[in-house]
């Protein structure tokens, strides 16, 4: 099975990788929703954990490949993946997201920026990675050592900073040898990553995350992030338990939804199973999901 989707932008050429699997608590993912709704569009396994897609993104730039989110890597212990239920294991580097990049004839070391919409492990995990020799507990090794690494300033310091309700979240090993290694260009507030690849603040999931937008030719592709995590989450109201600023979350999904369904974007969902790319349609006052024809 294919691990790539390839698509264009205008005259970019973009490829979904599937770097990946996780499960993760129904109830926390859908949050106030009911289980016999959310049930209906993801069932849960006997542990209640749903699948979820660990699912970046890769633009074929002139300034050089771009990768958006990297999976979860290869640095944490069998106990959590067991927990989260992670199915990522490669055979042509550490993970599924190395074979995905071989498949279309890259490697890790040919991407020039890599771009985190936030900085939880099954976003930035893959940012580092652990020599098959290295002993559990060590740092990790950058991932990508001939990339600029892009994040929003303020989520790094968040994760950082840390506090008991992200502690699980914000693992620094994930981030802390790319500041080691001097790697980080931080963005403050929405800003141009290269021309036509545009990160804009959609906070609410954390008080700092962004989603990245595609632009070239008149056409536009709007990788997520957490800000709409599955097709199963385009209700309006369906928003995760995860999410610390829930009606931030709203408020930024109403508005970028709106934009996306006016002017016809093709949607990166990075954590659905089955579905990654798609537009959205109206329904009533909400939104639904349409599959995405190239």
């Amino acid at each position: 099975m294919s691990l790539v989707t390839t698509f264009r932008v205008g005259g970019l050429t973009c490829h979904t990788l599937e770097g990946g699997r996780q499960r993760l608590d129904g109830g926390a993912m859908f949050g106030v929703v009911p289980k016999p709704l959310w049930s209906r569009r993801i069932a849960a396994d006997d542990k209640n954990r749903i699948p979820l897609a660990l699912r970046c993104l890769l633009v074929e730039h002139d300034d050089g490949l771009l990768l958006i989110d990297t999976g979860i890597g290869n640095k944490e212990s069998e106990k959590f993946r067991d927990i989260y239920g992670v199915e990522n294991t490669g055979t042509a580097g550490p993970t599924q997201l190395d074979d995905a990049l071989a498949e279309i004839g890259f490697a890790a070391a040919d991407v020039r920026y890599v771009v985190n919409t936030h900085l939880h492990f099954d976003h930035a995990g893959g940012n580092t990675f652990l020599p098959g020799d290295a002993p559990p507990e060590a740092e990790g090794r950058v991932a990508f050592p001939n990339a600029t690494y892009v994040v929003q300033a303020a989520d790094l310091e968040f994760g950082m900073q840390g506090n008991e309700r992200i502690a699980a979240s914000y693992l620094s090993r994930n981030f802390a040898p790319v500041v080691a290694a001097g790697l980080w260009r931080l963005l403050h507030g929405d800003e141009e990553v290269v021309p036509g690849v545009q990160a804009v603040l959609t906070p609410g999931h954390v008080p700092h995350h962004q989603s990245i937008l595609i632009s070239d030719a008149g056409e536009t592709a709007c990788f997520l992030g957490d800000l709409v995590p599955t097709t199963a989450h385009l209700p309006l109201p369906w928003i995760m338990g995860y999410d610390l600023e829930p009606l931030v979350t709203l408020e930024n999904k109403r508005r970028l939804l709106t934009q996306a369904e006016a002017e016809g974007w093709i949607l990166v969902f990075e954590h659905d199973p089955e579905r990654g790319l798609g537009r959205v349609v109206r329904e009533g006052k909400s939104f639904g999901f349409q599959a995405f024809e190239s």
